[in-house]
């Protein structure tokens, strides 16, 4: 489904304000990710001195390791699917956002 809009002669083309909110999506997840990396890493070495039984850190590490994978990884998928369907997913709410605007003046 392609959302089709009217805009003012003085308005951003559609492609272009898809292309801007898929943008902020995009460097929120990045930082997210980023802000993500430093806390675990930074929880894991906080109490790395306060574990005294080596099993105990290997368990840590890995389930450290794991929850960074698969957030990492799902937040890339989740990227390359907004790229597929950005027409899809930011034209509809841009239509709607159009609507809300256009009824309240």
């Amino acid at each position: 489904m392609e959302a089709t809009l009217a805009h003012r002669s003085g308005d951003a083309t559609l492609e272009q304000r898809i292309d801007k909110m898929h943008g902020r999506d995009r460097a929120g997840l990045v930082i997210f990710v980023v802000v993500l990396w430093c806390t675990m890493l930074f929880a894991l070495f906080s109490v790395w001195s306060y574990i005294s039984l080596p099993a105990i850190r290997v368990i840590l590490s890995i389930a450290c390791a794991l929850v960074l994978t698969f957030n990492t990884a799902a937040i890339v998928a989740m990227l390359r699917h907004y790229v597929e369907d950005k027409h899809f997913i930011y034209g509809l709410d841009l239509k709607h956002l159009d609507e809300m605007r256009r009824r309240r003046g």
